[in-house]
């Protein structure tokens, strides 16, 4: 699928494709990359790579083309725990034309992000720095996450809140390794600044994307070495919750043993004959009060051996 669109007034509109200056396509199946191909006089290894989750962030420059594999977040995903996962989007840039090439996602340009743009370089500055922007949101929502998951961690005697925060841990590797090769596309693309034909306001906006980036780039660092940190932390309060609710029923178990010693060893036909010369109510009612001051009588005694201990 192609979406066309044009620069009227310094906003991005639709239009059809004869006048279309911002191209992009969805390329879903073979079908729609030889399309690619074949319009954009691109090799279909390009085209492949740009598709490719896995491919590492790059540049290219090719007379008056620039050619860029840059990584985008994608949406959240949830199956059995949190993914937070990154795509690849190849952007190919020429004197007249930007054409986008992405796998399914569909790309929106918002007036909010994509304003006072004159020129196809202007969209592809805007592109990168909103999708910088993306990574921050992103962030920000696993940081969130990661602060109801602990609490969740403290009170839990299973593992599907931990096996979640083993998801965001490595989402945010994924992450940072897209940070970091999305920092090296920006500093190539800044020291050629002939080769991509960038105009000095045009320039300190890619300085500002950079900063903004090595930002983003840091936040990311700062987030995986914490949740790494609370990871075995974690891991251990959850052992100890186990522990402790283990210690109760062998606490409990403990008690009873020798209640039910008693009550097996008399059994209830033998305690009648011995106290025959008394009242049933008046027996049962001291024999229920022994059993209940030997039982809190043995609780006494475990906890304070325990405490000791």
């Amino acid at each position: 699928m192609i979406q066309s669109y044009e620069i009227q007034n310094r906003m991005i509109v639709p239009v059809t494709a004869e006048r279309a200056s911002i191209l992009v396509f969805t390329c879903a199946d073979e079908t729609e990359k030889r399309r690619a191909h074949e319009l954009l006089d691109l090799d279909l290894h390009d085209i492949e790579s740009a598709l490719d989750p896995d491919e590492v962030s790059r540049i290219e420059f090719d007379d008056d083309r620039v050619f860029i594999i840059w990584k985008q977040p994608l949406s959240v995903t949830f199956d059995q725990r949190l993914r937070f996962d990154v795509a690849s989007v190849g952007l190919l840039l020429e004197p007249h034309r930007l054409t986008i090439i992405t796998a399914a996602e569909e790309i929106y340009f918002t007036p909010r992000e994509f304003k006072n743009v004159e020129s196809p370089l202007d969209v592809l500055l805007r592109y990168l720095l909103s999708t910088i922007r993306h990574y921050l949101d992103h962030l920000k929502g696993i940081k969130q996450i990661t602060s109801e998951l602990q609490t969740k961690v403290n009170t839990s005697l299973e593992n599907k809140y931990l096996l979640q925060m083993f998801g965001l841990s490595e989402s945010l590797t994924y992450y940072m390794n897209a940070i970091e090769g999305n920092e090296l596309v920006l500093a190539k693309l800044s020291v050629n600044p002939r080769k991509a034909r960038l105009s000095e306001p045009q320039g300190d906006l890619l300085d500002d994307i950079r900063l903004d980036n090595h930002q983003c780039a840091r936040q990311a660092q700062i987030y995986s070495e914490v949740l790494s940190g609370l990871m075995d932390a974690r891991g251990n309060i959850v052992n100890n919750n186990m522990t402790i609710l283990l210690r109760d029923l062998t606490l409990i178990n403990i008690i009873f043993l020798p209640l039910n010693l008693i009550a097996g060893i008399g059994g209830m036909s033998e305690f009648s004959m011995m106290t025959s010369g008394t009242s049933w109510k008046l027996s049962y009612a001291l024999f229920i009060m022994g059993m209940v001051a030997m039982g809190w009588l043995t609780w006494m005694v475990l906890v304070r051996f325990l405490r000791k201990r």
